[in-house]
């Protein structure tokens, strides 16, 4: 677990607008992870594979280095990444 303290010498509470400024880097990533499911879903419809089954293959190199994988891997690896993000971010919580 890891402890983050803020201080501010401003005289306005400092809770919400951190809690605001996290929602709305939340909404960010919600809105990321929705445009990349979609690319994603676009390269799978078009090879017939699940993303899954395309980076088990990928990483075997069972598949040639085009640059249309490159963008798939690189979608699916951005994903991973996001959904890191807004668990770590759905996670904080504010001490009392």
């Amino acid at each position: 677990m890891t402890t983050l303290t803020l201080i501010s010498t401003s005289p306005y509470a400092l809770r919400p607008l951190v809690k605001a400024a996290l929602e709305n880097q939340s909404r960010l990533l919600q809105a990321g992870i929705r445009r990349t499911e979609a690319r994603l879903r676009a390269f799978e419809t078009e090879h017939g594979w699940p993303s899954a089954e395309f980076v088990r293959r990928y990483e075997n190199d069972e598949l040639p280095e085009t640059l249309e994988f490159a963008e798939w891997i690189g979608e699916y690896r951005l994903l991973m990444r996001l959904r890191e993000k807004i668990t770590t971010l759905q996670e904080i919580r504010f001490a009392d």
